[in-house]
């Protein structure tokens, strides 16, 4: 493939893979399990950094996910910025970052969710699919608690326990900074 071609070939990507992002939080909000499993190779890979979440192929996957609708009414997904960075060597792998809010209501409480998905792409028969979702939440908090919720490092509700969000605290360039600042 010339450079021209690959450069297209990129750019077009870009743009499906940014489709397919907005139709898995659609599919979310609308419970649409068809549009959503063709939207995964058969061996995707869900999982989320706390834990909640754990699902490997399409069958675990589809279960995983019917299980969490039935606690959930209405949602509203969002995506926003992505970053997503081709294989060198595989034209049709591509790995991103996307952040994200979401509105949902696990056991009918009005919830807000700030995560990111780290993601692998794979492209297969020309349509590009999540071969690996993993979800890490800044915070998952019932709205009633999100301002006094989103000073604590214990911001994700998972079912009846707080737990410690993902991130930033994990990270090393947080980590850093606070070490140098005295923080």
């Amino acid at each position: 493939m010339s450079d021209l071609h690959q450069r297209i070939d990129r750019l077009e990507s870009r743009a499906l893979i940014a489709e397919i992002c907005t139709e898995y939080g659609i599919a979310c909000d609308f419970r649409d399990t068809d549009k959503l499993a063709s939207l995964f190779i058969p061996e995707i890979v869900i999982r989320s950094v706390n834990g909640s979440m754990n699902a490997r192929g399409i069958d675990a996957t589809m279960a995983m996910f019917n299980e969490m609708f039935k606690i959930r009414g209405p949602a509203y997904h969002w995506t926003h910025d992505r970053i997503v960075k081709f294989d060198a060597t595989d034209p049709d792998r591509a790995e991103g970052i996307v952040l994200s809010h979401a509105e949902t209501t696990p056991n009918g409480k009005a919830s807000i969710a700030g995560l990111r998905y780290q993601d692998v792409y794979r492209r297969t028969d020309g349509q590009w699919k999540f071969q690996e979702r993993v979800l890490a939440f800044l915070y998952y908090v019932p709205m009633v608690d999100y301002v006094s919720r989103l000073r604590q490092p214990e911001r994700v509700l998972a079912g009846n326990e707080w737990r410690a969000a993902d991130y930033p605290e994990s990270d090393p360039a947080w980590q850093a900074w606070h070490a140098a600042h005295g923080r």
